[in-house]
């Protein structure tokens, strides 16, 4: 029986090396290529992310996050632990960790070019 195992978003983004060492350094992903300095994966545990150099439009940007729109949904173990990582290494939180009404603990982490993940636990 066919299954799919995984799903990496693709993110468009102005500057390559800016957003490697946010993901490196902000959220503690690694690196997993580089192709031709326009594109890359970065990858956490089981998390994959694929960025592009790539014009992008700001107006889509400012749509996704004044609605919290989210460009990635991560479901995590320990949220609480990460949501503290996070902190230390100075990830820009949008939105703080809290219970949801619908039965998780999630927070908001914003990348440089205006993406919105959340890291969500269920509870």
């Amino acid at each position: 029986m066919p299954s799919i195992t995984a799903a990496a978003p693709q993110f468009l983004v102005q500057n390559l090396d800016d957003s490697l060492t946010f993901y490196e350094q902000r959220l503690g992903f690694s690196r997993d290529f580089v192709y031709e300095n326009f594109y890359a994966s970065v990858s956490r545990d089981r998390a994959v992310i694929h960025l592009k150099c790539a014009p992008k439009l700001e107006a889509e940007r400012t749509h996704r996050r004044s609605g919290e729109h989210l460009d990635a949904y991560l479901a995590v173990s320990g949220v609480a632990e990460l949501h503290q990582e996070f902190i230390a290494r100075r990830a820009p939180i949008t939105k703080p960790l809290e219970q949801r009404p619908w039965g998780t603990r999630d927070f908001y982490v914003q990348d440089p070019d205006g993406y919105i993940l959340c890291f969500s636990e269920a509870v």
